[in-house]
This record gives C-alpha cells, structure tokens and sequence, in this order.
C-alpha cells in the first residue's frame, strides 16, 4: 500500500476557514491546461475562501487573446501581462507593441507581469532576458501601470535593472518572494512590494517566515502562483486559489496575529496597488495608486546601484 492510501490527504474546505470576503489573490495561471476540467469550481471555491479578487496572469498577447474569455463571467478577475523572463525571445517589436495597446486599451490589465530575470532555468540566454526585462519596465513606466517582477537565482542583477532604468519611484511588487529578511529590507527600502506563496507553510522554511514576520502590513500580499507551489499539506499537487487560506495561517502564525486581520490588511494592501474597488468589477476605470516617496538607504540596497538612483528618489 502507497503512503498516500495510508495517509488521504485531508479533504479541503475553504468555508472551514471562516476568513472574511477581503482577500486577494494577486498572482495566479488559471487559464492553464490543469484547470480545464473544474476551472469553474476553483473560482467558486476561491469566492468560498474569502477571496474577493483574482490576479490572472498572462504572459503573451495571444495567451491574453485566447484566454480572457475563460473570465468573462467572472467580474472579480483581473488581469497581468507581460513576457516570462525563460520565453524572452517572444518580445519582438510587434509583441511589444501588441502589449502596449493592450495596456492601453484593456481595463481588466492592472499590471506588467511577470517580468524579470530567471537564472535557474537555461532556457533563455542571460543577454536576452535583461533586453526583454528592460523594455517591459519601460513599457510599464509608459502605460503608467504597476510592475510584477519575476527573480529566481538573479537578485542582483534584477535590483540592478530596475534601478538603473528607474523604477525605483514605482510601484512594484517582487511575486513569489522567497529571499531572507536582508533580501526583503533591500526590497522595501525601494519603496516596493512583497508577495509571499505557499511555499511559506514548508516546515523547513524558517528563513523566508522569518522574513515575513518583519514586512509592513501595507507592503505585504499573497498569492498562489497557480498551479504550481501549492502549501502544505497539498505539497506537489495542484494548486489554487483558495490555497490562500493555508498560506495566511502559516504566515500569520508567524507573525503573532489574527490570520483573518492579517488576510484583511493584505487585501487592502493588494487592492490599492492594483486599483481595486470592493463590489466594483475589475473592469471599471483604473486609478492606480502611488506609493510613498522612497527613501532609500543605498547601503542596505546595495551600495554599487547608489550612482544609478534617480535623483527623485532623494527627494
């Protein structure tokens, strides 16, 4: 007999959780083939969990064309596009232009993203990721929309970019944060963001806990990452939405509050980044919000980038 016969997985109940209807899940694949068979039913579980908006990710204008339809009746999606750092060669110069005017024209596309850097895979070669890297932040400065950064294995060479092509006074959310407490106060001193995953529930991650424990309330979000990086105890299996409820446990353990407080803030912090307005579709006028003026102490960083700040950021 199998492990898993000898110990089912729990059955999961999002309803269980008792969180209020104020979460966000801020960065999720849900037009991925693995939820062509319920996509349905996790959107319904996820309203169940106390989720009130969905980040849905694109990473091309034709994925953008072929799957928006999955959501249109779901009012509570709302979209990210941009480029994966490992797909880099797609952004040729009329990619880049099909994105722009769907920046532009789409109202349900709240961010750039994810874009960035990924060392970890070889499947892109370094040169061309920080070429696609560098013009989907400048897209995003043109559009005037935030930036969802993508960094595996690339921390300094993505807080490189980002500073030196400006956008430090942006905002900005690191996703799937998975870096130490150092990393984070690096990020946060930029007057960025931090999305922390499931990832966070592994009992052998105390570092990235330890992290969370320390990040301010209005810099912090979650997300799945969907269908990947699902929490405990449904770790390697499919994840979704409404997997939130166990990563905000975790991290709210960590932290010593209320995990439905801590669900809230983190709502509250997500829909003011994305433009979001409780009972309004995703689909209404953006009004982006601006963060605080950053100040950065260029030590912590990353000494090397203090020549490449903009001089706003001293401001």
């Amino acid at each position: 007999m199998s492990k898993s016969a000898k110990h089912p997985l729990p059955v999961f109940d999002p309803a269980s959780f008792k969180l209020p209807p104020t979460g966000v899940e801020s960065h999720a694949h849900l037009d991925d083939r693995r939820f062509d068979s319920d996509r349905a039913e996790v959107l319904s579980r996820a309203k169940a969990a106390g989720i009130a908006f969905i980040g849905q990710v694109f990473l091309s204008s034709e994925q953008l064309e072929q799957g928006q339809g999955l959501f249109a009746l779901y009012p509570e999606v709302f979209f990210l596009l941009a480029i994966h750092p490992n797909e880099a060669y797609l952004l040729t110069d009329g990619e880049l232009e099909k994105l722009r005017v769907n920046c532009k024209t789409n109202r349900r596309i709240r961010a750039v993203g994810e874009t960035g850097l990924d060392y970890y895979w070889k499947d892109c070669a370094r040169e061309a990721q920080k070429t696609t890297f560098i013009r989907l932040i400048h897209l995003a400065l043109e559009v005037g929309l935030p930036i969802s950064v993508h960094s595996r294995e690339a921390t300094e060479d993505t807080l490189e970019i980002l500073v030196a092509e400006g956008a430090v006074n942006h905002p900005l959310v690191w996703h799937c944060f998975g870096g130490d407490s150092a990393m984070a106060e690096r990020i946060l001193k930029l007057g960025w963001h931090i999305s922390c995953p499931g990832p966070v529930t592994f009992p052998a991650n105390k570092t990235l806990r330890e992290a969370i424990k320390n990040i301010p309330a209005d810099r912090l979000m979650l997300e799945t990452d969907c269908p990947y990086l699902a929490p405990m105890p449904y770790r390697g299996k499919r994840n979704e939405p409404a997997y939130l409820a166990l990563t905000v446990q975790a991290m709210a353990e960590a932290r010593g509050v209320d995990a439905a407080e801590l669900w809230t803030s983190c709502g509250k912090t997500a829909m003011k980044f994305f433009g979001l307005v409780p009972g309004q579709p995703c689909s209404y006028s953006i009004s982006t919000s601006k963060l605080q003026p950053c100040s950065v102490d260029v030590s912590a960083a990353g000494g090397s980038l203090g020549s490449a700040l903009p001089p706003k950021c001293f401001a």
